[in-house]
C-alpha cells in the first residue's frame, strides 16, 4: 500500500527517510530551543522552530536529515531554525573532515526567509550555502522537495547548491513566489491565480524537463527513500551551479521580449554549440555601485562584456584585488534587471569573473583579495526569470564567492547602496567580512515593504512597529549593524559623490577588512554585537548540538 510522504509532517518525514529504529532527534521540542523574536509579534512560537535534527542511518550509512515543517510559519528560516540548519552542517562537514562519512539530507518545505526575523534569515541562510559547498567536496549533499509550501525565496538558491535534488510532480521550486511576482511586477507579468501557469512554470514536472532536477518521483515513502539512496550511490556530476557556459549560451539564445515557454528552453538546452554574445547596449546608469568601483580601481575598465556587471583586476594597497559591482543599465536586454537587480545574467557573469580568478590564481602562494561592492535593490521580479531558473543563476554566483574562500582568496564585501533580498545572498553575503558606510539611505532586508505586508498579512504601518520590537526586521544599516555581521560603520563619508578624502577614509576601513579576513563566515559569530545581543541564540543553537552531537 502506498504511503504518501508528502502529507507527512516534518518530523515524520525524517524518521521515514531513516532505518527502523535509528531516529535519534537533536534539539527536538524538549529542548524549548524557541524563537525569541516571535511571541513580541504577537505570534506563538514553537518548541523545535520548525525544524527537525534527525541523526541516523540510511541502509546502515550514517546520515542527517534535516526536515523542515511547512506547517509553521511556512517552513520560513529565523534565527533558531536556520542555526539548527547551518549548525547541523557545520558538524557534518567536521566529521567528514575527520574521516567519519555522514551524509547530509536536507527536506525543503519553505517560502525562504521568515519575514518576521527578515535579515537574520537572510544571514543565516548563507551560513547554510556555505557550509553545503564545502560539504560537496566530500559527500552529496541531498535535496527533497516533496510538495505543500514548495521551495521558494533564498532556500531557493540554497536548494540549487545540492549535488541532487529530488521533487514530486506536486511540488513547486522558484525564487520569487507567484504573488511576490504579482506584488513587484502586476499581474499581467505572473498571475498567481493561475495554477497552470504556476506549475507549468515551476512545477516538478516542468523543472524536470528543464534540467533543473535530478529526479522526479511518486509520492511514496518507499520511492522517496529509493530516491535518496539512487542520490547515494551516483557518481557526482558537475554541479549545475559550476556549468557557467551551458547556462549563459542559454540566456544569451533566448529572446527576452518574449515569453518563453519551457519547450523552447529544453529545446535550446539540447544545442551545445557556443551561442555569440548578443550585441549589448550600455547606458552607463548611475548609481553608487559604479561610483565606488570607479573610485577603487581609479576608472579602470571593465573586462566583463555584460554591462551591469562590471569587473576589474586593480591593485589595492599593495595586493591584487578583483573589484566586482552589479550596476543599473536602463537598456538591459532583460528588462526586469534594469535598475541594478540581479537578474538571469547578472549571477552567473559574476561567477564567470570569480571562476576565471580561482583558475589563473590557482598555483599561485599568494591569491588575489576578492572585493564585492553591495549596490543591489532586489533580484529581478519576471515570468522569464522564473522559467529559466533565477534561482540557479544566484546560486552560481553564490557558489563562486564561497569557492574562493576555500581556495584561500580574501572575500570581503561593502555596503555601499543597497543590500536587499537574494541579491545580497548573490553579491555579498559569502564576504569573511562586510562593512557599509553609515547612511540612512541604505537599506539591508529580505523583501520590499509593500511584499513583505502582503505576506505577513499585516499593513505597512503594523510592520514598521513591529521593527521596533524586533530589529532584524528593520531595513535601516545601523540595525543592522547590531545583529554583529559588519565589522564597521565607516561615518561622514558622502556616499553619492566622494570626495577624494572620503574615498581614502574608506579604502582605509576596507584595507582592514582584507587583512583581518580569515577565509570564513565564523566572524560575524565573533564580534561584540553578536555577542552581546545580534546572535545570541546563533552561538546557543551550535553550543546545544555540540552537546548533543555524539
Amino acid at each position: 500500500m502506498r504511503t504518501s510522504f508528502v502529507e507527512l509532517k516534518g518530523r515524520e518525514r525524517a524518521i521515514a527517510l531513516l532505518d527502523e529504529g535509528s531516529f535519534n532527534e537533536l534539539l527536538g521540542p524538549f529542548d524549548q530551543l524557541e524563537s525569541p523574536h516571535l511571541a513580541p509579534q504577537g505570534i506563538v512560537p514553537e518548541s523545535d522552530d520548525g525544524m527537525v535534527i534527525g541523526k541516523g542511518k540510511i541502509n546502515g550509512q550514517d546520515a542527517v536529515v534535516l526536515s523542515l515543517e511547512g506547517a509553521f510559519q511556512g517552513g520560513g528560516i529565523g534565527e533558531v531554525c536556520g542555526s539548527k540548519i547551518a549548525g547541523s552542517l557545520e558538524r557534518v562537514l567536521a566529521d567528514n573532515k575527520n574521516g567519519k562519512k555522514v551524509i547530509p539530507i536536507i527536506i525543503f518545505d519553505t517560502g525562504g526567509v521568515r519575514l518576521q526575523e527578515a535579515n537574520y534569515g537572510l544571514l543565516i541562510i548563507s551560513e547554510i550555502q556555505s557550509a553545503m559547498v564545502a560539504l560537496r567536496q566530500y559527500v552529496p549533499v541531498i535535496g527533497l522537495i516533496p510538495g505543500n509550501v514548495g521551495c521558494f525565496g533564498g532556500m531557493s538558491i540554497t536548494a540549487a547548491l545540492c549535488t541532487d535534488l529530488i521533487m514530486t510532480n506536486v511540488a513547486r521550486f522558484g525564487f520569487n513566489g507567484p504573488e511576490v511576482i504579482e506584488q513587484e511586477a502586476g499581474v499581467e507579468e505572473f498571475n498567481s491565480r493561475d495554477r497552470g501557469l504556476i506549475w507549468g512554470t515551476i512545477g516538478g514536472s516542468a523543472r524536470f524537463e528543464m534540467g533543473l532536477i535530478d529526479q522526479l518521483i511518486d509520492d511514496d515513502v518507499t520511492v522517496f527513500k529509493a530516491a535518496v539512496q539512487t542520490a547515494i550511490d551516483k557518481t557526482p556530476a558537475v554541479p549545475r551551479t559550476q556549468q557557467i557556459d551551458k547556462y549563459l549560451s542559454l540566456i544569451n539564445r533566448l529572446d527576452p521580449k518574449i515569453r518563453n515557454t519551457r519547450e523552447t528552453v529544453v529545446s535550446l538546452l539540447k544545442d551545445t554549440s557556443a551561442a555569440p554574445v548578443p550585441a549589448m547596449e550600455d547606458a552607463k546608469t548611475p548609481s553608487r555601485g559604479r561610483t565606488w568601483f570607479n573610485a577603487f580601481t581609479n576608472n579602470a575598465e571593465s573586462i566583463s562584456y555584460l554591462p551591469s556587471v562590471l569587473a576589474a583586476n586593480a591593485d589595492f594597497q599593495g595586493a591584487p584585488t578583483l573589484f566586482l559591482a552589479v550596476v543599473p543599465n536602463a537598456a538591459n536586454r532583460y528588462h526586469r534587471a534594469g535598475k541594478g537587480e540581479v537578474g538571469l545574467q547578472e549571477g552567473w557573469v559574476l561567477a564567470k569573473y570569480i571562476r576565471e580568478a580561482i583558475a589563473e590564481d590557482a598555483d599561485k602562494a599568494v591569491k588575489r583579495n576578492l572585493v564585492a561592492l553591495i549596490d543591489v535593490p532586489s533580484q529581478a521580479y519576471g515570468y522569464n526569470e522564473e522559467l529559466l531558473g533565477l534561482h540557479y543563476s544566484c546560486a552560481a554566483s553564490a557558489d563562486a564567492y564561497a569557492s574562493a574562500r576555500l581556495a584561500g582568496h580574501k572575500v570581503t564585501g561593502i555596503i555601499v547602496g543597497n543590500a536587499i533580498s537574494g541579491a545580497f545572498l548573490t553579491h555579498g553575503l559569502q564576504s569573511s567580512r562586510l562593512i557599509a558606510l553609515d547612511d540612512k539611505e541604505i537599506n539591508v532586508q529580505a523583501m520590499s515593504k509593500q511584499s513583505a505586508a502582503r505576506i505577513t498579512k499585516r499593513t505597512i504601518e503594523e510592520l514598521e512597529e513591529a521593527t521596533k520590537k524586533v530589529p532584524a526586521m528593520a531595513y535601516d544599516i545601523n540595525n543592522y549593524y547590531t545583529l554583529g555581521a559588519m565589522e564597521e560603520l565607516i561615518e561622514g563619508v558622502n556616499a553619492d559623490a566622494p570626495s577624494a578624502d572620503d574615498v581614502k577614509k574608506v579604502a582605509a576601513a576596507l584595507a582592514k577588512a582584507i587583512d583581518a579576513n580569515d577565509g570564513t563566515l565564523s566572524r560575524r559569530l565573533q564580534t561584540g554585537p553578536a555577542k552581546a545581543h545580534g546572535r545570541v541564540y546563533s552561538i546557543l543553537v551550535r553550543e546545544k548540538l555540540a552537546e548533543q552531537w555524539s
